[in-house]
Formats: C-alpha cells, structure tokens, sequence
C-alpha cells in the first residue's frame, strides 16, 4: 500500500486516493476521489496513526521524492517508519539500468526528476501527503557531492510523485530483471531510512575522551591560530635538521619543499612512502609532524567543536554517493574515523556497542555472482584466503590476497599478474566474470551489478582518446593514451560489477538488521541511553563502513542483537543469491569502546 508524499501550497496535507498498478498483469482502472487538506502539522501524527495498522498485512510504504526531506522531520517528532519508497534514488537507478532500456523512463529526456539533487540532513522537513492506492506493494523487501538548492519552478511542476510511481513501476514491470530491481529498489530506500536514522540518532562520542585523546598526542589545546607544543616543538626539529630560518612554514608544501632541495634532502614530493626512502635527519620529524597534522586537522578540537553534540557524533550519510552504490559522507569524515580517534566512540552508561563485520565480502559476492562453488567452499571455513591455500592454488595466504584483489582490481603487474593463472584454473567461474567485465569496459560498453545497477559509458574524454588513435596523423602517444584509457576503463568495470554487488548485499544486511532490531522492543529494566526517541530504549544502527556495522544496544540484549546481526547476513545472502552456498561469516564483538573492537 502506496501512500506518496508531496508537498503542497500552503502547507498543508493533500490526501487523495488514486489508482496503482502494483499488481504484474492485473489492470486496475484509474479512480478519482476528492482531495482532502490537513494541517502540514498534522503529518506525523498521520504517520504514526498509519504505522501500526498492519493487521490485515498491509504495511504501508510511504512514497516520497527525497527520504531526508521527509523522514528527518518524522524522526524530530518520534515517529519512526518500517518502509518507505525513495523516487528520487531509484529513478536514478532505473534510468540508467540496462534491464530497464526499453521503458519510457529511461527513453525520455533528461528531465526534473534528473536534477533533483538530494535534501541536506539538517534541511526543514517538508510538509503534504498523497495518498495513492492500494495493493500489493511494489518493492517488499521480504517477498523476495554537497547538495544543490531544491528544484523549483517550472521543474518543481513535473515533480509528480504519483505520476513518477507509475512510470517506474512500469519500468520494473516491463524489465528483463523485475525482482532483481524490486530488491534493489527496496533496498536502496531502506538504505535511506537507515542512514536518516542514523543522523537522528548518532553515534555515541565522549568529548572528553577525544579531548585526552588529543591533548596527549599533541599537548594541551593552544589559543586559536597558533600551533599545538607537539606540532611547535617537531617543526623546530625540522628547520634545525635543515638549517631553515624561523619563518620556515612547514604546513606549506611549496616552502618546505624549496627547503628540502637547498639542504640537498633529494626528496620530489612528500609523500610518505618517498620519504621513507630517504635517509637524512629532517626525514623521522618530518613524519611525525605530518601524522600529528593530520589528526590536527581531520579530527582535532575544531572537529569535536563542529560535530560533537549532547554526546553525539552525526554526520550526512550520502546513500549510493559513490556510483557503485556504495555511500559517502558529506560531513565530518565518518567514513574515514581513524583508529587513534575511535576511544572517544564510548555507549551510554549501560549499553554496549556490538561492533560486526564481515570478511572478504567482495571475493564472497563473486562467488555468489559467478556460481563459483570451489570459490564458495574455500570460504566455507570462515577465512577464504585461507581457503584458497587449502585448494592448492596458491603456497600462501597473502599471495591468495594479493591475486583476488589482482583480480577484482586489476591487478596486471607483480605477484598479482603471476598469481592470476593459477586462480584462473582453480576459480574458472569467478575469474571469467570479472575479465569478462574488463572486456566489456575497454570496448566502451556498459556492465551491471547482480541487481541491476549499470555502469556510466566511459565519457568524452575515453572516446576522444580512441578517436585520436585512428586519426590518419596519430602518433605513437595518441596510441598509447588510447590503450592507458582502454585499460584503466576496463580496470574500471572488472571491479564496479563486484564492488556494486556487495554494496546491493551491505543494504540488503542493513535492511533487515534495522527490521530485526526494532522488532525486539524494549527489554524489561533498560536504562534508556542519550538517544533521541525513537530510540532511546531500543537498540538501533548507529554507524556503517561498507561492510562494517556497528550497533548501540542495551547491556541485556548485547547477545540477542549479535545473533540478529548474524542472522540478517545469512538473509542478506539468501535475498541475493538463493540457496547457492556461499557463506558470509562475522566477526561480532560487544564492547564499551569503538576502539576495542579489533
């Protein structure tokens, strides 16, 4: 049951019952009913009231253009969710799939629902409801950069949510991968609803602990615009181990470098792995003052200023921001949280952190994609690299790491080049996928993930390059910058069909973790944490890293919730990849700080 989300002037709530046609081959005829207003004020009340009635098996899927700038304002006021649609994120999806390039979405013009871009975290929550139809829910799960400003105008007027539903349902319908994409689609707005839950939310983060963590790497937090003592006292070192004056800078990459070549240091850039070939007193300071920079400026008080609040870390979680599906962030670096910060990630007095990931997803996901049961049961054991060994493929483990991601990555030189052959032999399967995938992207063409997510075309520049290669003047270097991009497009493509897949598996992980946790309620006697309701006395989802989850619960449930996390990758398994035994192990830990989990 469809209940689709627009705004409308004035504010206010349009409820109107229309037609779906949800139902494969069932037509069901167009029906017009008056619109009803309610005060915009009066939605998440609506919500809520919608939310429980399930007990005739409808749950109602609420049907939106962007997730955050509708669910964001439901969280504020306590109303949580258990499905949604997002218009905005599949239309994406649908009009650039492969399976769907026969549907009148993906053969129209570049249109509104194109340049949509998606709504700040932080924005104010829209407000208007439409109700579309009932029946069977298109996309059940179970069953089977910075944003730009809001589109308005005259594009605003082609934004017609209803209209939109009925063009990708067609879409889906009339694809050659229509459960493929229904798991997709409800997986990617599942994805959505996690990561606004997990803004809400946040992620448990003891200022104080950051602040120790801080004082003592760099020493105590100095007046605004000068140097920590740490940081002053290693850029002595440095000027005196090049005989530079006071005024040397060494955060200035260009003075510093100028400083390096007088004093006869030999070193063309700073990078760390040149440096470390160098042998010269500047050289053991030099590393350390960029390392502590680093923390400085990525994590330092700046960054516990601006993103720390009431105990919690939140940051903007981009669902499908990379094009492989995979997220991004837009604020405070959550997807990069180094090691020597994660003390500060600290559960409430308690609770816990049950910390989960899993291992060598990406080699699993290929097997699972490819059918490759040699692959699959090298895995069985828990470590596939380890596994690989056993086979006979490969003397060593890290030879067996080294030529699967030779292989996903297009790895052509070393020991990954060397390696090849042998799991080429012993993986016929799983190898000839992703060369296969290669190909595919060094002839210029399209290839899609086991769900239906296709690649981008390789672009202007790829084809100027080829083009160049032909022209009756080409030269040798024309030549040669057509097989650099032929090449790196193929590397390209061999891992977006592995990388999206196990993206498409991490939402489908996420999906049912979030179902499984909040149907455990509250546990007798929890002592509700810093969370904001919802999910003060629930576990919940608080951060994710691609194949890494971490969970806030009570103390009581920590056992409990470890299972469900263990239970939701074998579902997450089974949605993609049926009864075909490939295994997707775990490693849970249970811990009080983020840091003491590995």
């Amino acid at each position: 049951m469809h209940v689709v989300l627009t705004r409308e002037p004035g504010g206010t709530v349009r409820v109107h019952d229309g037609a779906s046609r949800a139902v494969p081959d069932v037509d069901v005829p167009d029906v017009d009913l008056p619109d009803v207003d309610v005060p915009g004020a009066d939605l998440p009340a609506l919500v809520a009231a919608r939310e429980p009635d399930q007990a005739d098996g409808r749950v109602p899927r609420w049907t939106w253009d962007d997730t955050n700038r509708w669910y964001l304002g439901l969280l504020r006021a306590g109303v949580r969710v258990e499905r949604s649609h997002d218009l905005r994120l599949v239309h994406r999806i649908l009009r650039h799939s492969t399976a769907t390039g026969g549907s009148e979405l993906a053969a129209a013009p570049a249109g509104a629902w194109d340049a949509m871009p998606p709504t700040p975290a932080g924005a104010a929550p829209a407000v208007g409801v439409r109700r579309a139809p009932q029946g069977e829910a298109l996309f059940d799960l179970a069953a089977t950069a910075l944003p730009a400003p809001p589109v308005r105008g005259a594009d605003a007027d082609a934004l017609d949510p209803v209209a939109e539903l009925r063009r990708q349902e067609d879409a889906v319908r009339g694809s050659t991968a229509p459960g493929r994409l229904r798991l997709l689609a409800a997986g990617e707005s599942a994805g959505a609803l996690v990561a606004a839950e997990m803004h809400h939310a946040g992620l448990p983060w003891r200022a104080d602990v950051h602040d120790e963590i801080l004082t003592e790497a760099l020493g105590p937090r100095p007046p605004e615009g000068q140097r920590p003592e740490r940081l002053e006292a290693l850029a002595g070192r440095i000027r005196a181990a090049l005989d530079a004056p006071p005024s040397l800078n060494p955060d200035s990459h260009p003075d510093l470098l100028k400083a390096m070549q007088y004093a006869g240091v030999g070193a063309r850039s700073l990078r760390k792995w040149e440096l470390s070939t160098i042998d010269h007193p500047v050289v053991a300071p030099l590393l350390e003052y960029k390392n502590l920079y680093r923390l400085l400026t990525a994590n330092g008080w700046h960054w516990l200023d601006e993103w720390v609040t009431d105990g919690r870390f939140r940051t903007e979680y981009v669902v499908g921001g990379v094009v492989t599906g995979r997220w991004s962030s837009t604020g405070g670096g959550a997807l990069q949280l180094p090691k020597a910060v994660r003390r500060a990630v600290v559960a409430d007095p308690g609770w816990c952190l049950v910390v989960a990931d899993v291992a060598q997803l990406e080699p699993r996901v290929l097997a699972g994609m490819a059918g490759d049961e040699a692959m699959a049961t090298a895995g069985r054991a828990g470590d596939l690299y380890a596994g690989i060994v056993a086979s006979g493929a490969v003397p060593t483990r890290e030879l067996a790491k080294v030529g699967m991601l030779g292989a996903m990555y297009g790895g052509t030189t070393g020991a990954s080049a060397q390696v090849l052959p042998r799991l080429g032999r012993e993986y016929p399967r799983a190898i000839a996928l992703v060369e296969e995938a290669a190909r595919t992207g060094e002839r210029g063409g399209v290839v899609t993930t086991w769900l239906g997510r296709s690649s981008p075309a390789p672009g202007s520049a790829w084809d100027e390059a080829q083009a160049g290669a032909f022209a009756d003047d080409a030269g040798a270097d024309a030549a040669a910058r057509a097989r650099s991009a032929t090449r790196s497009w193929g590397r390209f493509t061999r891992n977006f069909v592995v990388q999206g897949t196990a993206a498409e598996w991490a939402l489908c992980w996420l999906a049912s973790i979030r179902r499984r946790l909040w149907a455990l309620g509250v546990a007798d006697g929890v002592r509700p944490g810093l969370a904001p309701a919802p999910f003060a006395d629930r576990p919940h989802l608080a951060f994710f890293l691609h194949d890494e989850v971490v969970v806030h619960a009570p103390l009581e449930l920590a056992d409990v919730v470890a299972a469900e996390v263990r239970a939701a990758a074998e579902e997450a398994g089974r949605l993609l990849f049926g009864d075909f035994p490939v295994d997707f192990p775990l490693t849970v830990a249970a811990v009080d700080a983020y840091a003491d989990a590995k």
